[in-house]
């Protein structure tokens, strides 16, 4: 069981249709794929020693070499590491190191950094630049059969975005990688070769993923010329390829739904916008149907269980006469075909329908562990079941509410207070852009909960009274925001995600600095 299987049987079979694309430009035919990829795999193997096995962390901006690179790894069958170029070189040197790597396939781009850990990272032994001479020469080399690897072995080292510490490595095997990839083809969509998949987010994360079933069905691979998601090439994208597919966090969406070259493009091309990672607020998932149409579905997944636990289907989206069409939008969907999901109690009980607790997932798409970590493991998997660390709850229909990270629940004065739900009320005012709710310390109630804003309209200033108005008016007096704080923008990692933990910590800093007898300095709502 080997991914790069694919490759070679559409190498076979339609030799000379378009496999990659660099923005408007075939980069490649299946037969060249497949040809590069065999033989860069043979290269790996025989040129620079490396074993079944192995891993090889790949530090590229998108473009058509990564997925080369990525491809001939398991080829060759070695274990890929995809690592989001945009971490500091610190935090490349510790996944590095963790994961023991041998080689780093790197575009010129990021040479220079990755090529200084030589020394000091144990493992590493070689730097690969993609594309560049060496890389040439390997990919003249004279093929290899595929390697045989077995439905356990590791195939993908997915490294967690660390916001709460250090990243840990989730264990995806081949069976992981089958089973995701046969689950997308039952939920969320089916392929057909003429589709394209349009990476316009980081292939070391959810873009690379559910690049898979478009490869296993022989889609085309599109990667945009800046290799990002500006939006004036997502919009030609759309004009230029057919039955086109994306990956998309909600802030990318939203980008998209306020450009011109979106709004007034050509939007015939679009198939799917698959949309996670963060929260959706429902102003902004308006807005977006308003623009591209019931084409949007909704998943909910972590690199644990690769983009599979959950799904909101673009046949969810389009029923809007639904009476339960609002509550359901503010969900994440209902399981998938291949797994099983329940809301468990402090005991692992399993919860009836309404009631708030830790989401659970078991199926064949769970993570082997994470690599070299067997207490984080330990911790995660129990009794057969990932413990997601997200708190929810189910309806009697089945859809799944996510209430918050566990690590965000705000207690106070002995009351559960779920932050997403004050943000989506905060968001009910036309004059802010985006909200953010955390919890800081007080002496009096345990938490108090903070709200930092940012304004649509920095020249029309907002007053915390018209905030708390709308706030008493939707939600219980004790979960409105005893502070607001007014900001330009919020902490984001490199997935587009707010980074809670830093508006925690910049609230602990402030109090420190205020001291036990003095107030915040920030204003506040009473």
């Amino acid at each position: 069981m080997n991914p790069a299987v694919w490759v070679q049987r559409h190498g076979k079979r339609r030799p000379d249709e378009a496999a990659l694309a660099d923005g408007d430009r075939v980069h490649a035919t299946w037969g060249v794929f497949a040809g590069r990829v065999s033989a860069v795999a043979a290269g790996l193997r025989n040129e620079l020693g490396l074993v079944p096995g192995d891993r090889v962390a790949i530090v590229m901006r998108n473009r058509p070499e990564y997925l080369e690179a990525l491809y001939a790894i398991w080829h060759a069958g070695l274990v890929a590491v995809p690592v989001n170029a945009r971490l500091h070189p610190d935090e490349i040197r510790y996944i590095l190191t963790n994961c023991g790597a041998r080689l780093v396939v790197a575009d010129d781009q990021h040479a220079g950094d990755v090529g200084s850990l030589i020394g000091s990272v144990e493992s590493l032994e070689a730097l690969l630049v993609a594309p560049g001479e060496r890389w040439q020469r390997l990919a003249g080399s004279s093929p290899m059969d595929l390697a045989e690897r077995r439905p356990e072995d590791p195939a993908w080292l997915f490294y967690t975005s660390g916001t709460t510490g250090r990243p840990k490595g989730a264990t995806l095997t081949n069976r992981n990688l089958l089973v995701m990839s046969l689950s997308y083809f039952a939920d969320i969509d089916w392929i057909s070769p003429r589709d394209s998949i349009l990476h316009a987010g980081p292939l070391s994360h959810g873009a690379g993923l559910y690049g898979l079933p478009h490869v296993a069905r022989g889609a085309l691979s599109v990667i945009p010329a800046s290799g990002g998601a500006d939006p004036d090439e997502v919009s030609a994208a759309l004009a230029r390829w057919q039955g086109v597919s994306f990956f998309a966090a909600p802030t990318m969406i939203k980008r998209l739904v306020e450009s011109r070259s979106v709004v007034d493009g050509d939007l015939s091309g679009l198939k799917t916008i698959i949309y996670g990672g963060a929260p959706m607020y429902l102003a902004d998932l308006e807005d977006a149907l308003e623009v591209f149409g019931p084409r949007l579905a909704q998943i909910y997944g972590q690199g644990e269980t690769p983009m599979t636990i959950t799904a909101l289907s673009k046949e969810d989206h389009a029923e809007r006469g639904d009476a339960r069409w609002t509550q359901r939008m503010q969900s994440v969907g209902t399981a998938r075909t291949d797994v099983s999901v329940r809301v468990t109690g402090e005991q692992g009980e399993e919860l009836p329908v309404g009631e708030v607790g830790e989401v659970t997932v078991r199926g064949d798409v769970v993570m082997a562990g994470y690599w070299n970590d067997p207490e984080a493991t330990a911790d995660a998997l129990r009794g057969g079941w990932l413990y997601t660390g997200d708190l929810g709850s189910f309806d009697a229909d089945g859809y799944l509410t996510l209430r918050d990270r566990s690590k965000d629940l705000i207690i106070s004065g002995g009351m559960n207070i779920y932050p997403r739900e004050v943000e989506e009320t905060l968001l009910r005012h036309g004059g802010v852009r985006s909200a953010c709710v955390v919890g800081r310390p007080d002496a009096k109630w345990g938490e108090a909960v903070v709200a930092f804003i940012v304004p649509a309209d920095t020249d029309a200033p907002l007053s915390t009274d018209e905030l708390e108005r709308v706030c008493l008016e939707h939600v219980a007096r004790y979960k409105r925001p005893k502070e607001y704080r007014f900001v330009e923008s919020l902490p984001t990692n490199n997935y587009g995600k707010v980074v809670k933990r830093e508006l925690r910590d910049r609230l602990l800093r402030d109090q420190g600095r205020a001291g036990p007898d003095r107030d915040p300095p920030a204003a506040g709502a009473g």
